[in-house]
Parts: C-alpha cells; structure tokens; sequence
C-alpha cells in the first residue's frame, strides 16, 4: 500500500520560510519521480515544483522560481521543499505526488497522492 504523508505546513507572514516534507512507503522511491502541487480554495490544482528520481533535474513553476526548492533523499524515501520569501499567493493546500520515471507538470501523470498540508501566508 503507497502512502505518501506530507507535514511542515502552517501559517507565516509574509516574507518567511516554511520547509515542507513528505515521507513516501509502500513503493520504489528511488526510481520514481517526485512532485509538489498546490491548490488555492476555489482553483485548480497547480504544478509547483517535480524532481526526477535520481534529483539530478529539477523543475519549478513559473511563479515559485527562486524562491522555492525542491529535494530529495532517496536512502530516507524523503521529499522536501523548501519555500523562502513566502507571499499570500501561496496560501493553499499542498500535496505531494508520485509519478512514473519521468517527470511531468501535469497532475494526472502522477499515480498517487498525499492528503496534503494547509500552508496559510499572511499579509
């Protein structure tokens, strides 16, 4: 059984740092690609940054770049990301997602899925 379980949100203002991880079981992480995707209340799930199963290739949105980083630790079956210089606009659940040996912005190329963690960023 796959569990993806995710922590590390939370409520910052604006301007700070929050370090999101999520702890994979139940599937060969090592050779799988790994991904962060966000939604706001009232929109559509959103690609936020993917890292290939190796972590040599590292991909970020548009909006996140520079402020954010993604990482993994294949021995502990981590992913992490860490998000610095935090604004409103990345209040949203985040969620971390599975995928296949590639990597992909598109949610439905991921297989599964945490429950994700609320991050709240005020003003």
């Amino acid at each position: 059984q796959v569990q993806l379980v995710e922590s590390g949100g939370g409520l910052v203002q604006a301007g700070g740092s929050l370090r999101l991880s999520c702890a994979a079981s139940g599937l060969t992480f090592s050779s799988i690609a790994m991904a962060w995707f966000r939604q706001a209340p009232g929109k559509e799930r959103d690609f936020v940054a993917a890292i290939t199963w190796s972590g040599g290739g590292t991909y970020y949105a548009d909006s996140v770049k520079g402020r954010f980083t993604i990482f993994r630790n294949n021995a502990r079956a981590t992913v992490t990301l860490q998000m610095n210089t935090l604004k409103p606009d990345d209040t949203a659940v985040y969620y971390c997602a599975a995928g296949g040996t590639g990597w992909s912005r598109n949610l439905y190329e991921y297989d599964y899925w945490g429950h994700g963690t609320q991050v709240t960023v005020s003003s």
